[in-house]
């Protein structure tokens, strides 16, 4: 049979309080905690999290939360892991300003209507809906194009599901989907039609070397070569150093003859 110490302990971490607050960190004021684990605990309600408003990394998996409106307080977090909850409402972590990195894997968000609302979070990088080694998903996983879905949505994320977004958030990415989308475009029944002749993007002799009267560069050519030769010598007297070694190891090595 539980004691009532068990008891207690279970219902205190059962709501996020200002004491297992300070327990887990040895913080006296909830403003100086940073970093917070609260792992598998069972909590259900987050009670005063919000008080922690300068919070910047936050562990809450395992748990049986469905209710994150605590959450919007914290504008300073930058990465949130949410997994292995309850949650369906990803609303009011959109204040989350500062937010890069969040993990949503196994709860019940079940279309992505329910991300538009965190569209509002430019620095966001990373989102974790789906999690393999674990087998944690969410409803909306089921959907076959929820993957191209959020990524359009999204534009700057780099990493989804824990899988990198080539190019994803750069120029070169945007650059070639234009790219991409004008050769499509001209396509007329699957064949691409005759181009007419282009002429170079530069002129004969552009990438030629070009010497200049500048006394100072010419000067600065003639040290690099310079230093270049000593180079050269350099290493032609450190390879014959070691051939020399390697020789005299040779024949130390050789076994002894003797005269019989």
């Amino acid at each position: 049979m539980e004691s009532k110490r068990d008891k207690d302990h279970e219902t205190e971490c059962a709501k996020i309080t200002t004491g297992l607050l300070k327990s887990r960190t040895g913080e006296f004021d909830l403003e100086s905690i940073l970093f917070l684990k609260l792992k598998s605990l069972g909590i259900y309600d987050l009670g005063c999290i919000g008080e922690c408003i300068n919070l910047e990394r936050l562990d809450l998996s395992g748990n049986n939360i469905t209710n994150i409106t605590p959450l919007a307080s914290l504008r300073l977090l930058v990465v949130l892991n949410l997994s292995a909850n309850r949650i369906s409402n990803l609303e009011p972590i959109a204040s989350c300003e500062s937010l890069q990195s969040l993990n949503v894997a196994g709860n019940l968000v079940s279309s992505t209507d329910g991300l538009h609302a965190l569209k509002t979070l430019r620095k966001l990088e990373s989102i974790r809906l789906k999690d393999n080694t674990y087998n944690y998903t969410n409803p909306v996983c089921k959907n076959a194009s929820y993957r191209n879905i959020i990524l359009e949505m999204f534009p700057s994320i780099k990493v989804l599901d824990g899988e990198r977004v080539v190019g994803r958030g750069s120029d070169l990415y945007q650059l070639c989907k234009d790219i991409d989308d004008t050769i499509k475009g001209m396509y007329k029944n699957g064949q691409l039609p005759e181009m007419p002749d282009c002429k170079p993007w530069v002129e004969d002799g552009f990438w030629e070397i070009k010497r200049s009267n500048n006394a100072i560069v010419d000067e600065a050519y003639k040290q690099f070569n310079d230093v270049l030769h000593e180079c050269r010598l350099l290493n032609s007297r450190a390879a014959h150093a070691i051939t020399q070694t390697e020789r005299t190891v040779g024949l130390k090595n050789q076994p002894k003859q003797y005269a019989v």
